[in-house]
């Protein structure tokens, strides 16, 4: 479920890298380079345009839909009992860090 989710997410970042890169900027856009103004004659400019940028959101918001899904779908080795019972065997085996001394540096030479 995890790859699944990583690999949605990166096909959603590659579709939408080409979404933008096909949206009209002040300079015209890829979109007029290849044979993107023949599909915004077809539909209209202004169809066009909304498209692009209802799929550039759309891509945006799936990629962090996934990113969430993989933080769910993460494999869980060590459950929180485990865990405390570790950082409970560091603390009761290091130095107590509230009686050391703290470390002066060298004088330079």
């Amino acid at each position: 479920m995890y790859i699944l989710f990583v690999s949605l997410a990166i096909f959603s970042s590659v579709l939408l890298v080409l979404v933008v890169l096909a949206q009209n900027s002040k300079g015209g856009g890829l979109s007029s380079q290849f044979g993107g103004s023949g599909a915004s004659n077809m539909i209209g400019v202004k169809k066009t345009g909304d498209l692009l940028e209802r799929l550039t959101w759309g891509f945006a918001i799936a990629i962090m839909v996934f990113s969430l899904a993989t933080n769910f779908a993460t494999p869980n080795n060590a459950t929180t009992d485990e865990i405390l019972e570790k950082a409970k065997q560091q603390q009761g085996s290091g130095i107590d860090l509230q009686k050391a001394e703290p470390i002066t540096p060298a004088p330079a030479k």
